[in-house]
C-alpha cells in the first residue's frame, strides 16, 4: 500500500482547503465527471438522500473519489449507466481503490447493501474484491470521443439520425440553451405532460418544479438545458451534466407528442453533442445504450457494479443468482414459449 494513504468522508460541500485539493485532483483524472467534483454536494436532487463523498488521501493529496447517496436500505455510488468512482492517473490505483472501498464500508456500515459503479477498466477490481465486494458487469452507456470534432461525429451518425436532424432543421425546429427561469418553467410543463403520455410506462416519482429551477439557478456551470422551439414555442428539452474539460452526460429528455413528427429529440441530441465538441470537453455520454443512443455513434462502454450484501445469508445475492438462473432457463426455451412466460411474469 502507498505510504501515507488514508480516507476521509464528507457529508457537505468541503471547506476551502479540502475543496482546493479536490479540484487539483480533478486535473489528474483522465475524464472527470460532474459527480466526481465538489459540486456533487450542490445537487438539489440529493435532498433527503444524505449525500456523501469518500476521498482517498495520499500524502496529503486527494488521489481518489467516490460519491454516493443513501437510498432505503442501500448506500450507493452511481448507476448501471454511470460511474461515481474515479482514481488519479498517477496513483497506485489498486491501493487507492481499496481505500475507497474501506470508506464506503465505513459510511454504509449499517446499510444492508453497499454498491459502487465504475466504468469498466478505469479502476482495478482488486481494490473492491479484497474487501468483500462482488463484481457484476452492467450495460453501461454509449460514449462519444469529442476530440474527433463535429464533422467526423456527424458522419458517424446512423443514416436515419442524420436524416431526422436535417428534417427537423428544414421544418423550422431551432435549438438553444435555456436563458431564463421562464424557459425552465416551460420545460417543466413539457416534462409533466410527457409523464402523463399514455404511450409510455414511466417509472419513478414525478420530480418537483423546484428541482428544475434549482438546477438552473445553482448549477449553470455544471448543468445545461437545451430546448427545442418551433414557431417560438418550446416543444422539447434535454438536460446535461457537465464537468469542464471532462465528461458531458445526457441526463434526461422530455417532449410533446404532437410535435414528435418534427424530430426535435434528434436535433437536440445532435446540437448538444456539437456544442460539447466545440467547448473543449473530452467525452460525451448518451446516458444509456439503447438503439436510439447507439445510432449516435461512439462505443458502448460497460459499467462494473461492485456490491457488498450485508444481509443475513446474503439474501440479495441469492435472489439475484436465482433470477439469473431463471433467465438462463428461459433463454433455452423455444421463442414462443419464452415470450409467453416473460409476459406472464412481467420480465
Amino acid at each position: 500500500m502507498s505510504r501515507g494513504l488514508d480516507f476521509v468522508i464528507l457529508h457537505s460541500f468541503p471547506a476551502p482547503e479540502m475543496e482546493g485539493k479536490w479540484r487539483d485532483y480533478l486535473t489528474q483524472v483522465e475524464c472527470p465527471a460532474h459527480y466526481d467534483a465538489p459540486e456533487f454536494f450542490q445537487e438539489p436532487y440529493w435532498e433527503g438522500k444524505k449525500p456523501f463523498a469518500v476521498l482517498a488521501i495520499e500524502d496529503g493529496r486527494v488521489s481518489g473519489v467516490l460519491t454516493g447517496i443513501h437510498l432505503p436500505h442501500e448506500a450507493v455510488a452511481g448507476q448501471v449507466s454511470r460511474s461515481q468512482v474515479s482514481v488519479a492517473k498517477t496513483s497506485d490505483a489498486a491501493a487507492v481503490t481499496g481505500m475507497l472501498a474501506r470508506g464506503l464500508l465505513e459510511e454504509g456500515r449499517s446499510e444492508p447493501l453497499l454498491t459502487a459503479y465504475a466504468w469498466n477498466g478505469t479502476v482495478p477490481e482488486d481494490g473492491f474484491h479484497a474487501h468483500g465486494f462482488h463484481k457484476r458487469l452492467c450495460p453501461g452507456a454509449v460514449i462519444l470521443d469529442l476530440s474527433k470534432g463535429p464533422d467526423t461525429l456527424f458522419r458517424e451518425l446512423h443514416t436515419m439520425r442524420r436524416r431526422n436532424i436535417r428534417y427537423a432543421t428544414r421544418n423550422g425546429v431551432e435549438v438553444a440553451q435555456a436563458q431564463t427561469v421562464e424557459d425552465i418553467r416551460a420545460f417543466y410543463d413539457i416534462y409533466h405532460a410527457w409523464r402523463m403520455t399514455p404511450r409510455k410506462e414511466i417509472h419513478g416519482e414525478e420530480l418537483p418544479y423546484s428541482l428544475f429551477e434549482g438546477w438552473f439557478r445553482l448549477n449553470q456551470r455544471n448543468r445545461k438545458f437545451f430546448l427545442a422551439r418551433h414557431s417560438g414555442r418550446i416543444i422539447a428539452g434535454s438536460t446535461l451534466r457537465v464537468c469542464p474539460g471532462g465528461l458531458v452526460e445526457y441526463a434526461n429528455n422530455s417532449s410533446l407528442d404532437e410535435f414528435l413528427h418534427l424530430k426535435p429529440n434528434d436535433l437536440i441530441s445532435w446540437k448538444a453533442i456539437e456544442w460539447a465538441a466545440g467547448a473543449g470537453f473530452k467525452r460525451y455520454s448518451l446516458g444509456a445504450c439503447g438503439r436510439f443512443h447507439r445510432e449516435f455513434g461512439g462505443a458502448v462502454v460497460p459499467v462494473v457494479r461492485y456490491r457488498m450484501d450485508q444481509t443475513f445469508l446474503r439474501r440479495h445475492d441469492l435472489g439475484e443468482k436465482l433470477r439469473d438462473r431463471g433467465r438462463e432457463t428461459l433463454n433455452k426455451l423455444p421463442a414462443g414459449i419464452e415470450k409467453r412466460i416473460r409476459k406472464t411474469l412481467g420480465m
